[in-house]
């Protein structure tokens, strides 16, 4: 008979670093140009450290799934609404494939539009 194997432990992802797969995700989503700072305070710190996690804000829940807050930019000329969709699914699609969390809610909140130049 096969001994029983002791619990293999504890893994912990830090809020850090799920903010950092968010980030990388939602700059990749069709429309979105760039993160934005959550407020002043950020963007105060983000002028002094490049931060790679910026415009970003993850809470891990007392049930161990995730919420995320994404503060983006986006491209003048597209369907806000259809971006944010898309750049929601696309970060809980990331985080829930690399960690292995599941991703309670994506908020998108768009904090400014880039316009092209000449306009």
């Amino acid at each position: 008979m096969k001994a029983a194997s002791p619990p293999p432990g504890r893994i912990q992802i830090a809020p850090a670093a799920i903010a950092k797969i968010a980030a990388h995700s939602a700059r990749l989503s069709y429309g979105i140009v760039g993160m934005a700072a959550k407020d002043t305070a950020d963007m105060l710190a983000g002028a002094l450290t490049p931060d790679a996690h910026k415009g970003v804000s993850v809470c891990v829940n007392a049930d161990q799934t995730v919420t995320i807050d994404i503060y983006v930019i986006v491209e003048h000329g597209t369907n806000i609404q259809a971006v944010a969709r898309s750049a929601a699914n696309t970060v809980r699609h990331h985080v829930q494939l690399a960690t292995g969390l599941t991703v309670h809610q994506v908020n998108v909140l768009v904090r400014g539009l880039r316009m092209a130049s000449g306009e």
